[in-house]
Order: C-alpha cells, then structure tokens, then sequence
C-alpha cells in the first residue's frame, strides 16, 4: 500500500484531501507543522508528499529543503499563490508539481498517481522503451537500474523527474528535445500551456552536476530550439 504524507496547518483542507485519497486505497499520515511531518518521515516509510507552502514556523519551502537533502520522494505544493515566480520557487526548491489553491480533489488525486507511477517506474528500472541502463559520458555516470547519478565518483541525489530528464537527453545524445517533448516523455501528459517547469528542473539538475552551472558543458540549451546532450 502507497502512503501519503499530507503536510498542511488547515486541517479542513487536510482531512478533505485525506478523504478522497483513502478512498483510492492509500494510506494517509497528516502533519500540520514541519516538526511533525520530518518526525514521520523518520518513522515511516513515505511514498509522496503534499506540502503546503504557506505554514507558520518553517514553512514549505524550507521544508521541502530539508525533505531534499537526503529523500528523493516526489513532492507536491499545494499554495494559493499562483503566480509564475511562486511555482517557480516552489519547483526550484525541490518539488515536483504545484497546485493551487483551491483545487478540485479530483485533480490533485489525479497528479498523486501520476506523480506515483513515475516514481515506480524509476525505482523499479523500467521503462516503455528499450533503452540502455548504464550511461557513462565523461565524468558522468548514469544507472537506471540503481536510479543513481555519480559525478566525478561522486553520487548526487536526483529526484525521479530529474532523473527522467537527464536519462531521457543522456539516452538520446546529440538529439535535440525540446520543451514540448521534454514535459510530454517524462511526465506522460500533454504540456497544454507553456510554463516554466522544465526550466526549472533543467537548471536543478545543472547545479548538481555541472561543475560550473552558469557555463554548462553537459546539458546544452540549442537557443530557441530545446536542450541535448552530446
């Protein structure tokens, strides 16, 4: 059984989500402060999280910080901002997904499968393609059976949506993808409106791998056209 970790001071919104997340047969764990829901997660075993950004003490952000710095989970925002810039930090931070508030519980039981589909589909090393399963270019070492990413013998932690960017370009080398494709591969659904999502997992994964970010040697953007690796 899959477990959810819901993570929100509104325990209205909490308990409405929990509901409609039992009823598809997932265990839930609430926590309404950050204290709480790390104190979960050291106990149980977590699947994914629903993180709400706006809470008092260490908020969402910060949290989802912490959750990063040694747990791949996927992790969704839930916020009533909506701006680009707030699901542009949010994404930034860490997390997978964002959502506004408010949302259909429908929608969000929606993102949660998808979300968790990806993420077993990377852990269990497969695919619906046939494709190597360990890439090596240069200094970079990529196994998709141990979903681990070494860099100059160094493992770097990616989540299972970076990781499906960087093994869908390392993969295909010297094809350009672009945004469209990108989004619509690794995360399985049709991009019907542009944002910035793929930017902004792009430029996390160069901050983990690149020795210099802003001069980037492993994924290159084609200007105009999407991103490769050669």
């Amino acid at each position: 059984m899959m477990t959810i970790l819901i993570v929100d001071d509104d325990k209205e919104i909490a308990e409405l989500v929990e509901i409609h997340l039992i009823a598809e047969g997932y265990r839930v764990f609430k926590a309404y402060h950050a204290k709480e829901a790390l104190s979960i997660m050291e106990k149980e075993e977590v699947h994914l999280v629903l993180l709400d950004i706006m809470m008092p003490g260490i908020d969402g952000i910060q949290l989802c910080k912490q959750i990063r710095e040694s747990n791949a989970v996927p992790i969704i925002m839930l916020s009533a901002k909506s701006t680009d810039d707030d699901k542009i930090k949010g994404l930034a931070t860490g997390a997978d997904d964002y959502v506004t508030k408010p949302f259909n519980p429908l929608e969000l039981v929606a993102r949660v499968k998808s979300q968790l589909r990806r993420y077993m589909q990377f852990n269990s090393g497969q695919s619906g393609e046939k494709q190597e399963t360990m890439i090596q270019l240069e200094n970079l070492i990529i196994d998709k059976e141990s979903h681990s990413v070494k860099v100059y013998d160094r493992e770097v932690k990616l989540t299972p949506i970076e990781f499906g960017i960087l093994f869908l370009l390392a993969s295909n080398r010297g094809k350009v993808f672009s945004v469209e494709e990108i989004f619509e591969r690794v995360w399985n659904e049709r991009l019907l409106d542009a944002n910035n999502t793929v930017m902004v997992h792009i430029r996390r994964i160069r901050e983990k791998i690149e020795l210099d970010p802003r001069d980037a040697q492993v994924i290159k953007t084609v200007w105009g056209v999407g991103y490769k690796i050669d």
